[in-house]
């Protein structure tokens, strides 16, 4: 049995791959600071920093992904996105956090919605 840390590892390698693909270099991976952590963080082709939160599931049984990002959790994202730009001295960089679904199935079900908080 898949366990949960297990599933999200797999989506959020997924999810990098599929953005390397698109010609994104992919910044850092599990940033963590004390409010939390960012899961993909990527430089688009087009210059713009991309926060990325993965969402990963083995089935839509309990509902789509993307809707365990609450209202609560996307004003995490923000502020942990704004604290790295701070941290980073990028706070003058054009920015979008996206978020992306993952069903397991065979093969898996990406989702990826870009600029959605």
């Amino acid at each position: 049995m898949v366990t949960k840390i297990e599933l999200g590892k797999s989506g959020e390698s997924l999810i990098a791959d599929y953005l390397i693909k698109k010609g994104y270099e992919i910044l850092a991976r599990n940033w963590r600071i004390k409010g939390g952590e960012i899961d993909l963080i990527a430089l688009a082709p087009n210059g713009v920093i991309v926060f990325v939160e993965v969402k990963s599931r083995s089935s839509q049984a309990f509902g789509h992904p993307l809707e365990a990002i609450t209202p609560e959790k996307q004003s995490r994202l923000i502020r942990l996105s704004l604290a790295w730009l701070l941290e980073n001295k990028k706070w003058n960089h054009p920015y979008r956090i996206d978020c992306a679904a993952v069903l397991m199935s065979s093969p898996p079900e990406i989702d990826y919605r870009a600029g959605v908080i």
